[in-house]
C-alpha cells in the first residue's frame, strides 16, 4: 500500500479546471438569485430607492465580507493537505485543542441540516417559474418527481451527468449576468448600491431593517460548501472562478433591483423578480436552465453530505454505516442510509411547506450556526499558526459581530420555519456527541500490557501440538498505539478463553491521521513468522477497508520473500494451497458489575442503542464473516476496586470421612 498524495483527485488548474469548478463548487451560491430578492421584498409595502439600494448594498457587501474575504481569501488557506471543510479544519487542530470537538460537531450537524433544505428550496423556486405560464401547473408533483429521480440515480453514481455540470453552470451564470444587464440599462443608478452607506442606512433607519439580514444572508449560504469542496477543485480554480461567479451574481441582483424600482407596485405582490426580468420569449428556456442549475446545486449538497458523513465516521463522530463506490472516480461515494434519510427529509420539507416563500424561513438559520462554528475553529487554527494576537483579535471581533448579527436576524425566522432545520441539526448534534463521548468512555476501559512479556508464551503456544490448532494465521485488530503494547483483552482471548494455537499471530492497528489521504503501513516482527504487528496510517478521508489493506500487505511480504503464504499442512502445501486465516473481533459490552455516573450511564445507553443502527465491526472492516469470530467481553479494568467479600471460615468437610 503506497503513500497517497492529497492532490491526485484535484481538478487541474486551467480553463477546463475553472469550468469544472463552476459545476462542483458554486451550485448553492449560484442559485441564490432564485429566492434572495424575493425574500427581501416579501411582505414589504411600496418600495422606494433607498430601500432597494440598501438591500442591494447589503447583498453586495455580504458577498464581499462573508464569501470573498472570509472564505475565498482567508479560510481556503486553512487547508489540510489540500482538503477543506469544517471536519478537515477540526482535524488540523484537534491534537492541540481537543475541546473544540463540540464546535466541529455542531457545525457539521448544521451543515448536514442545510443539505436537506437546499435541494427543496432551489428546485421548488425554479419550478415555480412555470406558474408564470399557467397558474394551475402542479408544481409540487413535478418537484417530487425531480427530487425522486435525483436521489435514485445516486445509487449508480453521477459520473455520467457530472461531466456536464461545468458547461451548464457557465450557461447559468452567463444568463444571470445578461438578464441583470438588460434591466440595469433602464435604471443605471442601482450601481450606487456599491456604496455601503445605503446598507448602513437601511439597517439603522428602516423599520425592521436589521431583521432583513435574515433574507440577505441567503445570498451567502453556499460559502461553507465552497470551503468543503477545496479538495476536489483546488485553491486557484475556486478563486479564479469566484471572480466570474461574483460578477454574474451581483449583476443579476442589481438587475432585479432595477426591475423592482421600475415596477414598485408589483415588486411586492409575490411575483419572483428573478423570473420577472426574463424576457417573455425566453421564459421557458430560462425556467429549464434554472431547474438544471437547481438540480446541480442539489447534487452538490447530496455529494457533500456523503463526504461529510464519511469524515465523521473516521473522526468517530458517527456510527459505522455502509459506504459504496458506484464509480471509479476518487472521492465519489454513495451512502445508502444517508441517501434515504436525505430523500425522506426533503420530501417531508416539500410537502410541509409546499412553497419556496415558506421555506425561506427555514433556510439560513442552520448555516449561520455552521459559519459561526467555523470561525471559532479558524481562530484556534490562527493561534496554532502563531498569527499575531492583535490580528486574531480583530478577526474574531469583526466576524463574531457580523455572523452574530446574521444569527440574531435568522433567529427571528424560528417560528416561521427556522425551527425545522434547527431541530434536525440538534438531533444530528446529539447523535454525534453521544457517539464521540460513548467511544471515549469505552476507551477508558482499555488496559494495555507490554507485548514483550508474552512473546515467549506465544512462541511456545504456536509450537504446542497438544492443543488443537485454531487457525494457521490468527488476526486481531488492536487499539495499541505503540509497538510495545497490546490489549490485555487480546492476551486473555489467546491464552485464557480456550488457548488459541496458530502458526502466526497478527495484530493489526489502524491509526487515523490528521492528514486526509494518507495510506501507509509499517511492520513490526517480534518473532519471525510467529508474532507480527502491522500499523496502518490511514487519512481521515480514507475508508479503512482493513481486509483489502491487509491483503495488499501480505502480497507485498510474499513478493519481497518475507512471508510464505502457502499452507503449512503437508497435503495442501505440495499443491501450493494458500494458508488459512481467522479474524477475531473483540466486542466490548457493558455489564452491571459496576455503575457509571448517571450522565455517563445515559451516554452509554444511548451509545449502544445507536450501535444497533450501524454495521458490525467485521462488516465495517470488510472482513469475510465466515472467517470471523466475535468475542463479547465486559467493560472492566483490572483491580477496579470493588468492595471485597470477607471469608468467615476455612474448608471443612460437610460429612465425616470414613
Amino acid at each position: 500500500m503506497k503513500p497517497q498524495t492529497h492532490n491526485n483527485h484535484l481538478v487541474k488548474f486551467g480553463a477546463a479546471g475553472v469550468v469544472m469548478t463552476l459545476g462542483i463548487v458554486f451550485g448553492d451560491l449560484g442559485t441564490s438569485p432564485l429566492y434572495v430578492m424575493k425574500a427581501i421584498l416579501s411582505g414589504r409595502g411600496l418600495v422606494n430607492e433607498d430601500f432597494i439600494l440598501g438591500a442591494l448594498s447589503c447583498v453586495i457587501w455580504t458577498l464581499t465580507v462573508q464569501t470573498t474575504l472570509k472564505y475565498v481569501v482567508l479560510t481556503l488557506r486553512a487547508d489540510n493537505r489540500g482538503e477543506g471543510g469544517i471536519f478537515s479544519l477540526f482535524a488540523l487542530i484537534r491534537r492541540h485543542a481537543s475541546w473544540v470537538y463540540i464546535f466541529a460537531i455542531i457545525g457539521g450537524s448544521a451543515l448536514l441540516a442545510d443539505g436537506i433544505i437546499t435541494p427543496s428550496i432551489t428546485v421548488v423556486s425554479a419550478v415555480e417559474g412555470l406558474r408564470l405560464l399557467n397558474s394551475n401547473i402542479p408544481v409540487i408533483p413535478i418537484v417530487l418527481a425531480i427530487i425522486t429521480v435525483l436521489f435514485f440515480v445516486q445509487h449508480f453514481g453521477t459520473n455520467f451527468i457530472g461531466k456536464s455540470f461545468g458547461p451548464m453552470m457557465v450557461i447559468w451564470f452567463s444568463m444571470l449576468a445578461l438578464l441583470g444587464l438588460n434591466q440595469i440599462v433602464d435604471y443605471p443608478s442601482v450601481f450606487k448600491a456599491f456604496n455601503p452607506y445605503y446598507a448602513i442606512k437601511l439597517l439603522t433607519q428602516y423599520p425592521g431593517g436589521f431583521l432583513l439580514l435574515g433574507a440577505v444572508f441567503l445570498a451567502t449560504t453556499g460559502a461553507e460548501a465552497l470551503y468543503s469542496d477545496l479538495g476536489h477543485c483546488g485553491l486557484k480554480n475556486i478563486r479564479i472562478s469566484w471572480l466570474f461567479v461574483k460578477i454574474a451574481l451581483i449583476l443579476n441582483y442589481l438587475g432585479q433591483g432595477a426591475w423592482a424600482l421600475n415596477n414598485p407596485y408589483v415588486a411586492t405582490s409575490g411575483i419572483n423578480p428573478f423570473f420577472a426580468i426574463i424576457p417573455e420569449l425566453f421564459l421557458i428556456p430560462g425556467i429549464l436552465i434554472a431547474t438544471g442549475a437547481a438540480i446541480i446545486a442539489s447534487q452538490a449538497l447530496i455529494s457533500g453530505s456523503f463526504t461529510l458523513i464519511s469524515e465523521a465516521i473516521s473522526l468517530n463522530f458517527w456510527p459505522k454505516v455502509t459506504i459504496k463506490y458506484p464509480t471509479n472516480i476518487k472521492g465519489q461515494m454513495y451512502i445508502p442510509s444517508i441517501n434515504i434519510i436525505l430523500y425522506l427529509a426533503c420530501v417531508a420539507v416539500i410537502l410541509f411547506f409546499r412553497e419556496s416563500s415558506k421555506m425561506e424561513g427555514a433556510y439560513g438559520l442552520s448555516i449561520s450556526v455552521t459559519m459561526l462554528m467555523t470561525t471559532i475553529l479558524l481562530i484556534n487554527y490562527l493561534i496554532l499558526k502563531r498569527v499575531p494576537k492583535i490580528l486574531i483579535g480583530i478577526f474574531a471581533l469583526f466576524y463574531f459581530m457580523v455572523e452574530g448579527s446574521f444569527l440574531v436576524a435568522n433567529l427571528a425566522k424560528f417560528i416561521h420555519g427556522g425551527w425545522v432545520t434547527l431541530v434536525v441539526a440538534t438531533i444530528l448534534t446529539f447523535i454525534m456527541f453521544i457517539w464521540y463521548k460513548g467511544r471515549k468512555l469505552k476507551n477508558r476501559f482499555l488496559a494495555f500490557v507490554p507485548i514483550e512479556r508474552y512473546l515467549d508464551v506465544l512462541h511456545d503456544l504456536s509450537k504446542d501440538k497438544t492443543i488443537q490448532k485454531n487457525a494457521s494465521n490468527l488476526v486481531y485488530v488492536t487499539r495499541a498505539n505503540t509497538s510495545k503494547e497490546i490489549e490485555l483483552k487480546i492476551i486473555n482471548s489467546i491464552l485464557n478463553k480456550r488457548p488459541k494455537r496458530a502458526d502466526t499471530y497478527w495484530f493489526l492497528h489502524v491509526n487515523v491521521t490528521d492528514e486526509p489521504d494518507t495510506m501507509e503501513y509499517t511492520i513490526h516482527e517480534y518473532i519471525q513468522g510467529v508474532v507480527i504487528k502491522v500499523d496502518f496510517k490511514i487519512g481521515f478521508k480514507v475508508i479503512p477497508r482493513i481486509n483489502l489493506f491487509f491483503r495488499q500487505v501480505l502480497e507485498d511480504l510474499v513478493e519481497s520473500h518475507e512471508f510464505d503464504l502457502v499452507s503449512p499442512y503437508e497435503s495442501l502445501k505440495k499443491h501450493g494451497i494458500t494458508s488459512d486465516f481467522r479474524f477475531v473481533i473483540i466486542d466490548r459490552i457493558q455489564t452491571y458489575d459496576f455503575d457509571f455516573k448517571p450522565f455517563n450511564q445515559f451516554i452509554m445507553d444511548m451509545y449502544f442503542i445507536l450501535k444497533k443502527f450501524g454495521i458490525s465491526d467485521e462488516k465495517a472492516l470488510g472482513l469475510d464473516t465466515s472467517n470471523v469470530t466475535v468475542e463479547k467481553v465486559p467493560l472492566t479494568l483490572p483491580n477496579i476496586g470493588h468492595a471485597r467479600l470477607k471469608r468467615r471460615n476455612g474448608i471443612k468437610p460437610v460429612l465425616p470421612i470414613g
